[in-house]
């Protein structure tokens, strides 16, 4: 296999498991230099830098609500690797009730929007000031959503969050463009990570049967790894002249 990300040094939001952990096996498998995974599920997170090896994988403690934390993350990364060329912005959580137009609690927005909006925007915002900084042609990854492309019966905070985000890669791409630094979205149909199964009160194997028949492409189930593949080929040299980009993978699920 070739090393596409060999030498490169990462940093993953909501790491510790789900999209983010296979994510940081991928890009340890592709040759990443060092893998920073930044989570709030400390436990979690040390085991996958126990599973993926110290020599290449190192975890902190990060909530990405709090702007101070993703800049000494950004920072304590710059000063023990050297560099940072990879940001994946991936830390994110649902809605913690059906949240229509007309019932909607905006406290509970609140919340659900300092993860998926303020978070992602602190992670853009201070990854590309170390790359500027020290002139790194850089790639800033960010997970959106297929719920960026349409609206839904429910979980209006959930769609307009991962609009947002669109919204910020897009700002970002165009801005950022001049320092030679690219800035893309991945957006997943439903897969079954943890996160969604706790919220659904499934196991991963009944969500994916659930979810399978919403999509197009049948006789495959839609995994957390290959939103981690979509990631590696925006974080790599195989999308040089990506940027601005919303990448879904969804299994056909937006042409149903």
């Amino acid at each position: 296999m070739s090393k596409k990300l060999e030498g490169k040094v990462a940093i993953i939001t909501g790491g510790a498991s789900g999209i983010g952990e296979a994510t940081a096996r991928q890009f340890a498998i592709h040759g990443a230099r060092m893998i920073v995974i930044a989570d709030i599920q400390d436990e979690l997170g040390q085991k996958v830098v126990e599973s993926i090896g110290s020599h290449k994988c190192t975890y902190m403690h990060c909530d990405v609500t709090d702007e101070d934390q993703v800049k000494n993350l950004v920072q304590t990364t710059v000063q023990n690797h050297g560099r940072l060329d990879i940001m994946f912005s991936n830390a994110g959580t649902f809605s913690n009730s059906p949240q229509t137009v007309v019932e909607l609690d905006l406290a509970a927005l609140d919340r659900l929007f300092a993860i998926n909006v303020r978070g992602m925007a602190a992670c853009v915002k201070h990854a590309a000031r170390a790359m500027v900084e020290l002139n790194i042609r850089g790639s800033i990854v960010c997970t959106a959503s297929t719920c960026a492309r349409s609206g839904g019966d429910s979980l209006t905070d959930y769609h307009m969050s991962k609009h947002a985000v669109v919204g910020l890669v897009r700002s970002a791409s165009k801005q950022l463009g001049v320092h030679g630094i690219r800035v893309n979205s991945v957006s997943p149909a439903a897969v079954g990570t943890p996160l969604l199964c706790r919220y659904l009160g499934m196991e991963a194997e009944e969500a994916e049967q659930v979810f399978e028949p919403l999509t197009s492409l049948k006789g495959v189930a839609l995994k957390a790894k290959h939103i981690a593949d979509a990631v590696v080929f925006l974080a790599s040299l195989d999308s040089e002249l990506i940027t601005g980009h919303d990448l879904v993978v969804d299994a056909g699920a937006l042409l149903k």
